[in-house]
Order: C-alpha cells, then sequence, then structure tokens
C-alpha cells in the first residue's frame, strides 16, 4: 500500500473518530440534560464533568473500530484508536 495512502487514512480515521466522540457528546447533551449542545458544555464544564462527558462520548469509538475492521478499513480503525487514545489523554488533562 502506498505510504501517503496510508497517511491518508489514518488521519480520516482519526477526524472519524473524533467526530464520533463529539456525536457522542452531542446525544448525551439532548437526551439526558435540558441543554443545549454549547450551553451543555459550559454547564458540564462549570461542574467539573467535563472530562467524564469526554470519556463517556469517546465510547462510540468502539463501535466505529469494529465497523471499520467489518469493512476491511485497518488503517482507518488505527486512527480511530489514536483518537481514542488522544481523548483519553485530553481527559486526563481536563
Amino acid at each position: 500500500m502506498n505510504n501517503k495512502l496510508m497517511i491518508k487514512d489514518l488521519i480520516i480515521g482519526f477526524v472519524i473518530g473524533i467526530l464520533t466522540a463529539i456525536l457522542g457528546c452531542f446525544l448525551f447533551l439532548k437526551f439526558y440534560t435540558q441543554y443545549e449542545f454549547i450551553d451543555g458544555i459550559n454547564a458540564i464544564k462549570n461542574e467539573g464533568y467535563l472530562g467524564k462527558l469526554i470519556a463517556l462520548s469517546a465510547v462510540l469509538n468502539v463501535g466505529m473500530f469494529f465497523l471499520l475492521l467489518k469493512l476491511n478499513k485497518e488503517v482507518m480503525a488505527r486512527g480511530v484508536v489514536m483518537a481514542t487514545i488522544i481523548l483519553a489523554i485530553v481527559t486526563i488533562f481536563v
């Protein structure tokens, strides 16, 4: 496989992982709080639960990882794992 193509697929997988986590954040705020997205992020940040929200929203990356493996997109699946690791590091510092 071409090296440039692998890097492109890795970046696409990373973006998919981040967007999946944002989607998880949005879904949690939509169904379990009365806040809109930005107001909900600010309220949860003020209460000190932002790290927990990020960790909870990253759970959707597991499903995306297995979906990409099922579609034989191993390099994109690596990008999703990389995004999950970055989200875990962000969770530690938030």
